[in-house]
C-alpha cells in the first residue's frame, strides 16, 4: 500500500521507549510554529513509500521493541499507517503514534479509518505544539500542552488515562 512519506529512520531512542523505527509521514494541516519537523508539512512534499517494505524493515530488525507513527499527521494517512500498525503487532511489537489532533475531538469527528488505526496504536501523544509551552524536560512530547494517553485503557474506560512508564 501506499503512503506519502517524509522519512523513515531505524533505531529511533527519542520517539518512543526502547529501540523504534519511526516512520514520519509527509502532509500537515497543523503546522505548529516551532515544529520539529517543518518539512513534513508539504502534503505534495516527501516521496512516495510502500507499507510493505517499512513492515519488512520492521522484521529484520531483531532490536526493535515498536514502531511510532510521527509526521507530518499520520492520522492523515489511516489505511497506511493501520496496516503498518497491524503489522507491527503481528510482529509482537508496540505502536506509538505522534498527533497535533486532540483526543477528543479524533473521537468526536469519528472517522471510521482513523478510529480503525486507534484501535491499532498502543500510547498516542497528542495535542499541537505549542512553543510557548516547549520543555526539554518532557519525556516524548515537546510542549506541556501534549498528552501521553494509554490508548487501550482509554478506550476501555472511555476517560483519558495517561501512560506511565514502566519502572
Amino acid at each position: 500500500m501506499e503512503i506519502r512519506l517524509s522519512g523513515v529512520v531505524n533505531d529511533s531512542i527519542v520517539d518512543g521507549p526502547g529501540i523504534r523505527l519511526t516512520v514520519f509521514t509527509q502532509g500537515c494541516p497543523h503546522c505548529c510554529p516551532g515544529c520539529h519537523n517543518p518539512q513534513t508539512h508539504d502534503y505534495q512534499g516527501g516521496y512516495v513509500g510502500d507499507t510493505s517494505l517499512i513492515i519488512s524493515a520492521l522484521g529484520e530488525n531483531p532490536l526493535l521493541d515498536g514502531v511510532t507513527l510521527s509526521g507530518g499527521e499520520p492520522l492523515d494517512q489511516p489505511l497506511a499507517c493501520n496496516h503498518i500498525a497491524q503489522g507491527a503487532k503481528k510482529l509482537g511489537l508496540n505502536v506509538w503514534a505522534y498527533t497535533g489532533y486532540r483526543w477528543e475531538d479524533i473521537l468526536e469527528k469519528g472517522n471510521p479509518q482513523t478510529l480503525a488505526l486507534l484501535e491499532q496504536i498502543d500510547v498516542l501523544v497528542d495535542g499541537p505544539f505549542q512553543v510557548n509551552q516547549r520543555s526539554l524536560e518532557l519525556l516524548f512530547c515537546g510542549s506541556k500542552n501534549q498528552r501521553i494517553i494509554d490508548v487501550k485503557k482509554s478506550l476501555k474506560t472511555k476517560t483519558i488515562v495517561l501512560w506511565k512508564k514502566e519502572q
